[in-house]
């Protein structure tokens, strides 16, 4: 169900409408857009137990999901991988003050894993709480230095907010330290729109022709649209 939505995602600026924003979170954090990749590094999880993820992740079963997690997370609260697992299900339901409450616990078990402040950060953006998104952010980045996906974040969430110079500097950081990361690129180029500067947009777009012809289309269809509100 949600792999299938990442393979077929059309455009970077039109994200939304096929994916929830913790999915959103997940694919930029995980290039084949599945849970099993995440959880692949735990090498205390049984295989087994990854294998039920990605089978009730792909069905889309998030009751199920979030069951499994509580009953393994009932056996040792103290499994970082677990909370994620959880969160993410109740995020799914749109139960966010419970998905909230396991991302926070995330940050409790692990404060030094970017997922785990990336996933509270964005879960507060789902509610409509950017500001209390950027102030998690601001606090992650305390200690976090090299995570480009925690950055993205801090532009998505200013970009909330209508904030776009600071927005900018965000998303500029995120590609300073991974200049592939697609969604800054996005982010970057609306940011640009939206104070009027086309021609920096354009210049995205350019760039982005042969590399991420769909995202450079996409781009300029905005422009366009900017240019007869305006």
């Amino acid at each position: 169900m949600v792999l299938a939505c990442f393979l077929a995602l059309p455009v970077l600026l039109t994200l939304s409408s096929c994916m929830t924003p913790a999915q959103q979170l997940l694919l930029a954090v995980i290039p084949d857009g599945t849970l099993a990749t995440l959880l692949s590094h735990f090498e205390r999880e049984p295989s087994a137990n990854r294998q039920r993820v990605v089978e009730l992740e792909n069905s889309g079963d998030w009751v199920a999901l979030a069951r499994f997690a509580e009953e393994n997370l009932d056996k040792d609260r103290s499994r970082v991988s677990w909370w994620l697992v959880a969160g993410y299900a109740y995020s799914q339901q749109k139960q966010h003050a419970r998905a909230i409450q396991c991302f926070r616990e995330m940050v409790r078990l692990g404060p030094d894993m970017a997922d785990g402040w990336n996933l509270l950060a964005q879960e507060h953006r789902t509610i409509g709480d950017p500001r209390r998104a950027i102030a998690i952010i601001d606090n992650a980045l305390l200690g976090l230095r090299d995570s480009a996906v925690t950055l993205l974040i801090l532009g998505d969430a200013n970009s909330d907010l209508q904030r776009y110079e600071p927005a900018l500097r965000a998303y500029r950081q995120a590609l300073d330290i991974d200049g592939g990361l697609t969604p800054a690129w996005a982010g970057l180029a609306r940011s640009y729109i939206k104070l009027g500067r086309a021609l920096d947009a354009e210049n995205i777009a350019r760039s982005m022709e042969k590399s991420n012809p769909q995202l450079a289309a996409a781009i300029r269809q905005e422009i366009a649209g900017a240019t007869l509100r305006y």
